[in-house]
């Protein structure tokens, strides 16, 4: 427990001190060395005024149940000493990541609305930018390493208390962590060196690194590429553990005689598995949607679904399907309440 709390502070000053660290340097690259701007325009979802309240409440809901619900998976697995098991140190660690990714987009895009105004410094969009890939990278590699516990839990259950130490779990979340701020430190300084003319018009509600490459007026085509082959090695290499991890997973739930034996074993990966079909499908969908469609607005549209959508039905999808989260989780509202 003590391991656990150590690793939560180190997580949150790490947070801090790297939004602190982007926001310096973004004020240092300030528009008058590189770019002709000094912001953006964010042109969210939609051009009608009359859908303008409408958009507020329900992001405003979804923001609210994601940041409650994630917050809740958290207190439950730190408070319950049940709980004090590798897999729901993971998962708590995942509801914290889900929390910095929905603050990085909604909150400003709520303000824009509420202000009637579509603007975004030009700092800010690079520190949103940085920390979008930071947490969209830290979810990943976190689902990664969940789906290797389950495989471990499983294939070795014997060897599980011994491979899966406490040391060897906060061990791979702060790996998980320093690799996601490699990346969003490698996307900043790409997207810092670009340089933008007066096409400053966003087709997002946030600030997208790829978008930004396609307003730049300098030649972006070395940056396009060096982002495709990171996300390949922070995408591609985590979904290849995943995969492999429930190739193993099924063939040895396969190999169990018993029906109530299979059942147990699938049941115990199975709200893991639901979460990322869910962030990979729907991650999957958009990047098909955008590439067969030109409208970047529907692209827009489409991508509310993993950034908003997925990260506030996680806590729903592990609370449901699981008897010690539920108890745990009415243990604590009743404490609180």
């Amino acid at each position: 427990m003590l391991l656990k709390v150590h690793l939560a502070g180190c997580l949150y000053t790490c947070f801090f001190n790297t939004l602190f660290f982007f926001e310096r340097c973004a004020t240092c690259l300030e528009p008058q060395n590189l770019t002709a701007v000094s912001e953006f325009l964010l042109l969210g979802l939609s051009d009608d005024p009359e859908l303008e309240p409408i958009l507020f409440g329900l992001f405003l809901s979804m923001y609210l149940v994601t940041v409650l619900g994630n917050l809740l998976i958290i207190l439950a697995v730190s408070s319950d000493s049940h709980l004090h098991t590798p897999m729901y140190f993971f998962l708590s660690n995942l509801s914290l990541a889900d929390i910095g990714f929905s603050t990085t987009t909604i909150p400003k895009m709520l303000v824009n609305i509420q202000t009637h105004s579509k603007s975004i410094t030009y700092a800010g969009c690079l520190t949103q930018v940085s920390f979008f890939i930071l947490f969209g990278c830290l979810d990943n590699l976190l689902l990664a390493v969940m789906a290797y516990d389950r495989f471990v839990a499983i294939c070795h259950p014997l060897n599980y208390s011994v491979i899966m130490s406490p040391r060897f779990c906060s061990l791979l979340v702060l790996m998980s962590l320093f690799g996601s701020l490699l990346e969003s430190q490698i996307h900043f300084l790409m997207v810092s060196q670009l340089t933008f003319c007066t096409n400053v018009k966003i087709h997002h509600f946030f600030c997208d690194a790829l978008q930004l490459f396609h307003l730049a007026c300098s030649d972006t085509s070395i940056h396009t590429i060096l982002m495709y082959f990171m996300s390949a090695i922070f995408g591609g290499f985590p979904l290849s553990g995943i995969l492999c991890s429930y190739t193993q997973i099924v063939s040895s739930i396969l190999r169990i005689p018993s029906t109530g034996g299979k059942y147990k074993a699938f049941s115990t990966c199975s709200s893991h598995l639901l979460v990322v079909c869910l962030f990979y499908g729907t991650g999957l969908g958009v990047y098909l949607s955008s590439s067969i469609s030109s409208s970047l607005q529907k692209g827009a549209v489409a991508s509310v679904i993993y950034t908003v959508v997925t990260p506030m039905l996680n806590p729903f999808i592990y609370s449901l399907r699981n008897k010690d989260i539920k108890r745990a989780l009415w243990g604590t509202i009743s404490r609180i309440f």
